[in-house]
């Protein structure tokens, strides 16, 4: 049985290793602004990733691209706009304010305004009720028998 258990341990150790990338940077610099490029750029493959957290194939292929591209000496717009041309704004995760976006950039802020009257009107309309004589004595007669009753 703990034979059975060591093996089982040793297959599962090596599930979750990866193809580790091995590009060579021609500086330090260099290779800190290709990763942060490729932060700001979406996996056209996953929904919610960027380039450098996504395993797919197709950011493993885009991220090389880019690291190319900077040490090639292309600069951070030219890198954006190459990959924006070839996958549109949806490769962007701050796509630009044009009128295909305008209602990603306006929903945002609407939302936030509906929220905010709705929460007003809200608490403006939770006022404090005002009881009439009747009705005081009525809910203090009902806790009167509700204490005796115990």
């Amino acid at each position: 049985m703990k034979k059975l258990l060591f093996l089982l341990l040793c297959f599962t150790a090596f599930t979750h290793a990866e193809i580790v990338e091995t590009f060579q940077f021609n500086s330090e610099e260099t290779q800190q602004r290709a990763i942060s490029i490729a932060k700001t750029l979406r996996c056209p493959q996953c929904q919610n990733q960027n380039l450098v957290e996504s395993n797919a194939d197709v950011a493993a292929e885009l991220r090389l691209e880019v690291y190319t591209m900077v040490n090639q000496g292309k600069s951070n717009d030219e890198i954006i706009q190459i990959m924006t041309q070839r996958f549109g704004d949806f490769v962007r995760y701050d796509p630009p304010f044009t009128s295909n976006t305008f209602l990603l950039w306006l929903i945002p802020f609407v939302a936030g305004i509906i929220a905010l009257l709705s929460s007003l009107f809200y608490l403006k309309k939770r006022r404090e009720t005002i009881l009439d004589p009747q009705q005081k004595k009525s809910i203090e007669t009902f806790l009167q028998q509700r204490e005796q009753n115990g």
